[in-house]
């Protein structure tokens, strides 16, 4: 097994959970594919084998191992265990990852619950590495654990995010990444000793809308928080909430001399445009900020200068005009707020965007070089439960090297 220093550190206590975890769900029998149970009594009785498994994705991820690792080394301690790609590197499709040899009847018994903590974390590293890359200039913060099914979830998809984050910055050091989680549980993942965050639309709702008494009783009730966001589109006014809050926090409370910060976050809905905005005056705020004139001019550049026929038709357009110039929160809306907050006075504040920032949003939000300074997101997330199927399979028994047919390349070193 390779003993190199891992990518991230402090995780390894919470990585330690999931095997406690997995245990207070019942045995390992209850919870492993009824087969492999079987194959594991079967050849327990049979004398059993040394056989080495092969783990492998059938797409592109970043690898994002230790929970796979941690699991089968808590369960079967003596196997052996070969890394072909380090955490954070690239691993291509159908690209063996991990060797494990030992006991087959052993190894058989937690062949589910070693995939199972495959692929969500490796998927959630590749996602939340093309994010950064793709915004190397706003810090991300983990906001995925309500979209979770539990704290086994959070833990591997918070790692992944992680391994993702660091794997960025060590491509190119000037990538902010991830600094924190939502979650207690998972912050130490992100260098954090607790959960980041300020309210939710229910607190401004509980203030009968009013996002700026909704800032003051936070800031009365938690005096500690050293950052202070304002959830300004509860009633649609995000410009006039920005501003609103702003106003108190610099100019009435003063909490800046205090040593805090103040931020504003745009959720607006996607089935509106932020307060000010128009389809036609959300191309005139992008193409003033890119200095590009002309809707199909601003799509090229996003696009890297590849020319489309700007259509309903074509799907890849069609997502990339909606998030520059469409509804929710759109590049648009981020750069009206930021111009509207710096011709108050208000260049401290800074702008947290959330609502779907996946990598796609974050790739022509980075080209669009829209103003965020912070990135709320559970969008690292797989798309689809497809997507996280590892795979394993037997490639040795007793040293003699047999796969079925059409998995030879697992044989390649």
């Amino acid at each position: 097994m390779d003993t190199r220093a891992p990518l991230i550190s402090g995780h390894e206590a919470i990585l330690d959970r999931l095997a406690d975890i997995a245990l207070a769900a019942g045995s390992i029998e209850s919870q492993t594919d009824k087969y492999f149970t079987n194959t594991s009594r079967i050849v327990k009785a049979a004398g059993d084998a040394e056989v080495t498994f092969a783990v492998f994705m059938r797409r592109r991820v970043v690898a994002a191992l230790e929970p796979t690792i941690r699991l089968v080394k808590k369960f079967v301690p003596a196997a052996r265990i070969k890394r072909f790609y380090e955490e954070g590197d690239v691993v291509p499709s159908e690209s063996k990852m991990l060797e494990i040899t030992g006991s087959m009847a052993k190894l058989s018994e937690i062949e589910t619950l070693l995939l199972q903590k495959t692929g969500i974390p490796c998927v959630a590293a590749n996602n939340a590495y093309e994010m950064c890359m793709a915004i190397p200039y706003a810090s991300f913060m983990d906001m995925h654990a309500r979209h979770a099914s539990g704290a086994e979830m959070n833990i591997i998809a918070s790692y992944g995010a992680a391994v993702g984050s660091a794997a960025a910055r060590r491509a190119h050091p000037e990538i902010k990444g991830f600094v924190g989680s939502s979650q207690d549980l998972t912050a130490p993942f992100f260098g954090a000793e607790g959960g980041m965050g300020t309210m939710p639309h229910a607190l401004v709702g509980f203030t009968k809308g009013d996002v700026l008494e909704a800032t003051k009783l936070f800031v009365k009730t938690i005096p500690d928080a050293k950052m202070l966001v304002a959830l300004v589109d509860y009633t649609g006014e995000e410009v006039r909430d920005s501003l609103r809050c702003a106003e108190w926090f610099y100019n009435e409370a003063k909490l800046d001399k205090q040593g805090k910060s103040f931020g504003v976050r745009l959720d607006t809905h996607g089935g509106r445009f932020a307060e000010g905005l128009d389809y036609e005056k959300s191309v005139d705020a992008v193409g003033h900020w890119l200095g590009v004139s002309g809707e199909y001019n601003i799509v090229e550049q996003v696009l890297g200068g590849r020319a489309f026929q700007l259509d309903p038709n074509n799907i890849l357009v069609d997502k990339v005009r909606r998030i520059l110039f469409g509804k929710g929160v759109s590049v648009a809306s981020i750069i009206h707020a930021r111009l509207a907050l710096d011709k108050a006075g208000f260049k401290a504040a800074r702008i947290v965007g959330s609502s779907g920032f996946d990598a796609q949003k974050c790739q022509v939000m980075g080209a669009a070089k829209a103003p965020l300074d912070m990135v709320g997101t559970g969008s690292f997330l797989p798309a689809t439960l497809t997507e996280t199927y590892a795979t394993a399979d037997i490639i040795s028994y007793d040293g003699v090297r047999r796969v079925k047919v059409g998995r030879e390349f697992l044989f390649e070193t």
